[in-house]
């Protein structure tokens, strides 16, 4: 089976939640007992076999239940909405780990993966006041509101930006409600965001109080 060459040069941002110098690095337990966090590269220049990557960005970022290399992480993957087919293609196929790199070494942690999901990009690096912002968000009033776009690249009924998803959190005794609401869909696509949302946000109320939601049968 003929093997594609790949290889390029990329600045990368990586965080997570634990104290500075990851003791992951060092066969520590994490800070907290688990690790969140991730990384987002930007691809200065190269490709995979004959399609370029150069400009684009693309993030992984994680929630595992312990150590990284304990496993059984739950990822999520997001792809510059500016990448084309190919591209986007090309990206996945590193991120899914088979290939090598970074990807190859620690893919194995996430078994669980949500995405890809095109998304815009706002980067700026600069040491310590690097920023980045993947997506987009509408209206922010903290803590009490998010409004943010949804759409999908490529589609001709929900395009990028084409919708927007609003979350009220209102503390009540012994926790916080959050209310959502998904506006600007076409008929269309109505029924299967209902069903989506009325899939994960349990899923999401069960993380949320601390416990494990278990493997998610929609994850392929």
């Amino acid at each position: 089976m003929a093997t594609t060459q790949w290889s390029f040069e990329a600045d990368y941002f990586t965080a997570c939640n634990c104290d500075w110098g990851c003791p992951c690095n060092f066969n520590a337990r994490p800070t907290t007992g688990k690790c969140e966090g991730g990384w987002t590269w930007h691809v200065e220049g190269g490709a995979w076999g004959d399609t370029r990557l150069d400009g684009l960005n693309f993030s992984v970022y994680v929630n595992w239940p312990g150590a990284i290399h304990e496993g059984n992480g739950e990822a999520l993957i997001l792809i510059d909405e500016r990448a084309d087919a190919a591209q986007r293609s090309a990206i996945e196929r590193l991120l899914g780990g088979k290939v090598g790199g970074p990807w190859g070494v620690l893919g194995w942690t996430w078994p669980t993966v949500h995405g890809p999901f095109p998304v815009r990009y706002d980067l700026a690096f600069d040491g310590v006041k690097t920023r980045i912002k993947c997506g987009e968000y509408v209206e922010v009033e903290p803590p009490h509101r998010v409004v943010v776009s949804w759409g999908m690249a490529g589609s001709d009924d929900l395009p990028p930006s084409a919708s927007r998803v609003e979350f009220v959190l209102t503390a009540v005794d012994g926790g916080t409600r959050v209310d959502l609401s998904h506006t600007g869909l076409p008929t269309s696509r109505a029924t299967g965001h209902a069903d989506g949302w009325a899939h994960f946000l349990p899923r999401l109320a069960t993380r949320a109080a601390g416990d494990d939601p278990g493997p998610d049968t929609w994850a392929g």
